[in-house]
């Protein structure tokens, strides 16, 4: 039996009930919490899906009309545009990523000619789905190439933005990249053009059923971790989403998402700029997996995007966004 008395204050009052848990939650999910990625193939009426993520396609132009309308009437307010390059476009230097009728560039026209500003438009600026060598950059004995690089990338924003693009996401982790795109941006007359900087993007094993997605699979020569970030380090995580601040970036991304929500944490407390959080394809696969064989289910799902949300990420790219009404 017990004694001693209870303190006045008893924590268990404010979760007694359904109506009392939800008026004093912290963090919560909606459409406004998510963008959707979408992948792009040549080709007419294909809808391909990815084998290693579920529920994920590959769509011809004359599909994605449907997919971006659906993501309206969902509420989501971005959708991100990632194209598979057929392998006969791709060469060492990329330059597929600079033809104004490549994939992406079609697609931002379509979706603007259809929904003007109904939902904003993002675009990788990286060039490893175009080149022969699954690198984000020019590669050269190895070691891919920094200013050199840079200037392909400069060219790439440009083109996506004549095109419309209304958020650039340079994915390639160069130094340098955001500060030489933003001075390009503004003197071309695009200064409204947002940069969402892949500020914190580490060299991760969760990438992998994305390179299949954008048929770079296969094709990488080496690794990603002369650019990339190693994934023992957070203090350079702050260095990075420093410098990108100085150099222009609106808005920041903090990709893997789930291993490194102390990262998320680190840039939110220390610079109150927007954070975005990848839930990258090997963390969608594993919870999917973990459905398939009945060790998963949507409330794990639901925990492990709110986990994002109570990190301080403000949104989330994930493959869950248009399957939101069935989990939330």
């Amino acid at each position: 039996m017990i004694t001693g008395k209870y303190p006045s204050l008893r924590l268990r009052r404010n979760r007694k009930a359904e109506w009392c848990r939800r008026l004093v939650e912290e963090n919560n999910l909606t459409s406004n919490d998510f963008i959707l990625p979408i992948f792009l193939i040549d080709g007419k009426n294909k809808k391909i899906n990815i084998k290693t993520m579920p529920d994920v396609y590959r769509y011809t132009l004359d599909k994605l009309l449907y997919v971006v309308d659906k993501a309206i009437k969902k509420g989501l307010p971005m959708v991100a545009l990632f194209p598979y390059t057929d392998k006969k476009k791709k060469n060492p230097l990329g330059t597929e990523a600079l033809n104004e009728d490549n994939l992406v560039c079609k697609a931002i026209q379509l979706i603007k000619k259809k929904f003007k500003n109904e939902i904003g438009i993002m675009c990788d600026v990286a060039l490893d789905p175009y080149t022969s060598h699954g690198h984000d950059g020019l590669l050269k004995s190895g070691y891919v190439l920094n200013d050199e690089t840079n200037e392909i990338l400069v060219k790439q924003s440009i083109l996506q933005a004549q095109m419309g693009c209304d958020v650039l996401a340079p994915s390639d982790m160069m130094d340098g990249r955001i500060g030489e795109i933003r001075k390009s941006l503004d003197k071309n007359g695009f200064k409204m053009t947002q940069i969402l900087s892949y500020a914190i993007k580490y060299s991760s094993n969760f990438y992998g059923p994305f390179r299949e997605a954008v048929g770079s699979k296969g094709l990488l020569k080496g690794d990603k971790k002369n650019y990339q970030m190693d994934f023992r380090n957070s203090h350079e995580a702050l260095r990075e989403v420093s410098l990108d601040i100085k150099e222009g970036a609106d808005m920041v991304m903090v990709k893997p998402g789930l291993p490194y929500l102390d990262i998320i944490r680190l840039v939110k407390d220390n610079f109150k700029i927007p954070v975005i959080a990848y839930q990258v394809s090997g963390e969608y696969s594993l919870l999917m997996n973990g459905i398939k064989k009945g060790f998963t289910n949507k409330d794990i799902i639901v925990e492990s995007l709110v986990s994002f949300k109570r990190a301080g990420a403000n949104a989330i790219v994930s493959y869950y966004a248009d399957k939101l009404d069935k989990i939330i």
